[in-house]
């Protein structure tokens, strides 16, 4: 029996409360010269995070992408680098679309339990065409900038088979015909690599399909996870930066009183405020679509990925200038969840392509 609302609010306090409160004291784990926190894997699988939404019976949690959000946000929040969204989010995401089957079944309950690290590989770009082909039991494309690509054990290629028809192809680092390197970033907490397939044999085992009646509707709807997992990510990193200016106003003197006294800082803290209240809203209806599988769930992703995450850069932004000439340097950092934040607006489509996205929707006949 599904909880009731109450239920579920306090099952995402006690969650978040918890995972504030895990990722602050591993930061505290970080040495002096590091500007941010690396969670180890096995954290992850210990947390039981990693099959947050993987059935009971596969060793998962059996819950929705509601729970996956409040974990993201508190990564965001901490600015913590981790293979969480390769494999958890986007991963186990996958593989609960596809058909269920024993080589998915087993892979699923390896991701859950964290003996498997996995990678998508989906189009990261403004463009959503999927980037790899699949014909004769051969699969070709290459992706870039794909999510924990490099670190992962196994590869899901999102990819189209000839009938037109988008499929997932499993495949591993080192195949034959397989390439996968590292792609370094501005943004060190991220991990993104480039995945090149040549003419890969494919075992027709590793072939799975997506399930229900609309294989393209799936596909749609793992893309739309991606990009919420950005906006998700996106709103924590705003929340701590607007809570550090807050703090850091309330201390930092000029004239002989906290700067935070003074009405140009009052109003640009007010107006980080307001753009935090609009997105979380925004957010948490796109986390409740995606968490109800619900048809015109992408309506909604788009309107918070557009809005969070370019919101994000202009809070991190002010956040910056708002902490003077500390903001700038190495030791402050600020510049940890602007580079963070930037990287989070253009994955998976930039505003511009999601507000595009809205309106042909909306101009259509």
């Amino acid at each position: 029996m599904s909880a009731g609302p109450d239920e579920t609010a306090e099952l995402h306090r006690e969650l978040r409360a918890v995972a504030r409160d895990l990722l602050r004291r591993n930061a505290a784990k970080a040495g002096p010269d590091q500007t941010y926190a690396t969670v180890d894997w096995s954290l992850l699988a210990d947390t039981g995070w990693l099959g947050l939404e993987a059935p009971e019976e596969l060793d998962g949690a059996g819950v929705t992408f509601a729970e996956v959000a409040v974990v993201l946000h508190e990564l965001g929040r901490a600015a913590a680098s981790t293979p969480y969204l390769g494999s958890a989010v986007l991963g186990v995401g996958a593989l609960r679309l596809l058909e269920a089957g024993p080589g998915r079944d087993e892979l699923l309950r390896a991701a859950a339990v964290g003996s498997q690290r996995l990678a998508v590989a989906l189009p990261t770009g403004d463009d959503d065409t999927a980037a790899f082909r699949l014909d004769a039991h051969r699969a070709s494309g290459q992706a870039d900038f794909v999510p924990d690509a490099a670190g992962a054990d196994q590869v899901l290629l999102l990819a189209v088979d000839p009938d037109g028809l988008p499929v997932v192809v499993r495949v591993r680092p080192g195949d034959p015909g397989v390439t996968v390197t590292d792609r370094p970033v501005l943004d060190e907490t991220r991990g993104l690599g480039t995945v090149v397939v040549d003419g890969a044999p494919v075992d027709p085992a590793s072939v799975w399909r997506f399930g229900g009646d609309d294989p393209a509707a799936a596909a749609r709807r793992l893309r739309d996870r991606a990009a919420l997992a950005m906006a998700c990510d996106g709103l924590g990193l705003a929340e701590a930066m607007l809570e550090t200016t807050v703090e850091y106003a309330g201390t930092r003197r000029q004239f002989g009183r906290p700067i935070g006294s003074f009405q140009a800082v009052k109003h640009a803290c007010a107006d980080m405020f307001v753009q935090i209240a609009v997105g979380r809203e925004l957010l948490g209806e796109a986390v409740r679509s995606v968490a109800a599988d619900d048809p015109d769930a992408g309506v909604a992703v788009s309107r918070a990925k557009s809005y969070v995450c370019a919101a994000a850069v202009d809070i991190v932004g002010a956040a910056m200038q708002l902490h003077g000439g500390i903001g700038y340097t190495w030791e402050g950092g600020v510049h940890v969840y602007l580079k963070r934040a930037l990287l989070n607006r253009s994955l998976f489509g930039a505003p511009a392509a999601h507000r595009a996205r809205l309106g042909a929707r909306f101009s259509a006949p």
